[in-house]
């Protein structure tokens, strides 16, 4: 079942675990396309991973010495753009959503990390046009909407109504607006960001405590 994502020199034994929960997180038509996995110059016993389905963009982290493995997931239409670049040893592939979250994994292999570029831009292509195809049948709608609207209104009305005295319409009440309130979750983001861009912590432990933010809102 996994001889298919183990086609680039992926660890099996991560592609396996990591496999083995996706398959318990599908929603129905859901297909993974790709399984990349970390492979770090020395140490490389308890990898990260990223998974691409046709449906999301899927990190895993994992935890406890590797008897439990977190992720977090984001749907593509939220994914504003991927990045990928190589390195002397790896490539690190990075997705940013619309909110301004970054998600990354570095000593990723570089055949991996091209393939999951070219992966993930199929797919963000594939959701543009879906949304314009959706934004084009909204359109189309709400203008057969307005036409039937004005038939009606010419068909029922009669001619030999009498005109009604125009009464003044009320001046339209203040709108206060509120300040809004700061998002804490992306506060946290910003921090973080600025920790690791700092120097003042590596890749992986950017990635590990972003996990865990993510994982607690």
């Amino acid at each position: 079942m996994i001889d298919k994502f183990l086609r680039d020199e992926q660890d099996p034994k991560a592609v396996e675990k990591v496999y083995s929960r996706l398959v318990d997180l599908l929603t129905t038509g859901e297909e993974i396309i790709y399984i990349a996995v970390q492979k770090k110059p020395i140490v490389n016993l308890f990898p990260d991973c990223i998974a691409l389905t046709n449906k999301r963009i899927l990190f895993f982290t994992p935890a406890n010495l590797g008897l439990s493995i977190k992720f977090v997931d984001f749907v593509w239409k939220d994914i504003v753009d991927v990045y990928t670049k190589e390195e002397i040893i790896g490539a690190v592939f990075s997705a940013k959503t619309t909110i301004g979250t970054e998600m990354g994994v570095d000593y990723l292999p570089k055949v991996q990390a091209r393939k999951l570029y070219q992966y993930a831009q199929e797919r963000k292509e594939a959701e543009r046009e879906a949304r314009r195809l959706r934004e084009l049948e909204e359109k189309r709608a709400e203008s057969g909407s307005v036409q039937i609207d004005h038939a009606q209104q010419a068909t029922h009305q009669p001619f030999t109504q009498q005109q009604q005295p125009v009464v003044p319409t009320p001046p339209p009440a203040p709108v206060v607006h509120e300040e809004p309130k700061k998002d804490e979750l992306t506060e946290k983001l910003k921090r973080l960001k600025t920790l690791f861009e700092s120097g003042l912590i590596s890749q992986e432990e950017y990635n590990h405590k972003k996990l865990e933010l993510l994982s607690d809102f």
